[in-house]
């Protein structure tokens, strides 16, 4: 049985870990992903990290679980998921020709383990027009995407500049998570499960 937990069912960040061959088993949480009144992006990123790794961590009891939350930041303004083809186009209009921030918190938790940090990344876009964004609204790309695109998809086409972690932006800062677990054993098992 691998050591580490994934708290998420998310295929991209299954995805990422595998091809670090850090060794998991996905196991999705079900938190309230609302920001809270005066929440500061920066915050709300970590405390959903850790309330995701700690609702699965309550379920198993001894594993070590990494939860993970990303958003998208313009203007201090968190955007989350779209809710609909509509709001996706309104944040799009947002991104659109300028630079946001994308921040993905990163919690791990386990025995005698609480640890959680924050990875930023600064994305910006070139200019899109209406047919732009519609035609790639018309993908359904956006679906279940923070700030409604996928670096790693058909919005790659608009991104002019990328500083900071790719990975992160894709939603699981790679390097973040590997240095976390190093600094425990049972997280260095979980890379070393990998051939």
């Amino acid at each position: 049985m691998d050591t580490l937990i994934l708290a998420s069912a998310s295929p991209r960040r299954a995805q990422l870990l595998k091809a670090a061959g850090i060794g998991f088993e996905a196991r999705p949480s079900d938190v309230d992903e609302s920001p809270r009144a005066g929440e500061s992006p920066d915050t709300y990123v970590k405390r959903l990290a850790l309330e995701k790794a700690d609702a699965v961590a309550g379920e198993n009891p001894g594993r070590l679980v990494l939860g993970a939350d990303t958003t998208v930041v313009v203007d201090d303004r968190i955007l989350a998921k779209a809710e609909d083809p509509a709001e996706a186009r309104a944040m799009l209009r947002m991104l659109a020709g300028r630079a946001h921030q994308v921040l993905t918190g990163v919690a791990l938790v386990g025995p005698g383990i609480s640890a959680v940090d924050v990875a930023t990344t600064t994305v910006e876009f070139a200019p899109m027009t209406s047919e732009d964004i519609d035609q790639y609204v018309a993908t359904d790309e956006w679906r279940d995407k923070a700030g409604a695109y996928a670096v790693q998809g058909r919005a790659g086409r608009f991104v002019t500049r990328l500083e900071g972690s790719y990975t992160n932006v894709v939603g699981l800062p790679v390097s973040l998570v590997y240095h976390l677990l190093m600094r425990y054993p049972e997280g260095r098992g979980a890379v070393r499960s990998q051939p």
